[in-house]
């Protein structure tokens, strides 16, 4: 069964960059969409990035757009999201998600219900000081 690992979080000074990687093991990849999502303390989980399972259409969270960027490589079955000009309102426990039957959303893959994720990593924590 499909299982996801998040690595690459840590501290990080405002402005700068981490690479959060996602790699999965016991299943390919290849169909299945992928969202990034983080959770704040005191604040619920939202969603930050998403790409299907082609790769070829992708979403961001207006608060992220311009400054994430999420791609994956199928061969290394890895889904990975490079953040940049991070600030402190970035700090949280970051998240990667799959949703095995690829639901179909209309709107963009932003658009699919957190619930229709069925197989979640245990999260790596991102911190940004100012």
């Amino acid at each position: 069964q499909l299982q996801l690992v998040e690595s690459g979080g840590g501290l990080v000074h405002a402005g700068g960059s981490l690479r959060l990687s996602c790699s999965a093991s016991g299943s390919s990849l290849d169909y299945i969409a992928i969202g990034w999502f983080r959770q704040a303390p005191g604040k619920e989980r939202e969603g930050v990035s998403c790409i299907s399972s082609t790769g070829r259409r992708i979403g961001y969270a207006d608060s992220v757009a311009g400054r994430f960027t999420i791609s994956r490589d199928n061969a290394k079955n890895t889904v990975y999201l490079e953040m940049n000009t991070l600030n402190v309102q970035d700090t949280a426990v970051y998240y990667c998600a799959a949703d095995t039957l690829d639901t179909v959303v209309a709107g963009g893959c932003m658009a699919r219900p957190i619930s229709e994720y069925d197989v979640w990593g245990r999260g790596t924590q991102v911190t940004v000081s100012s």
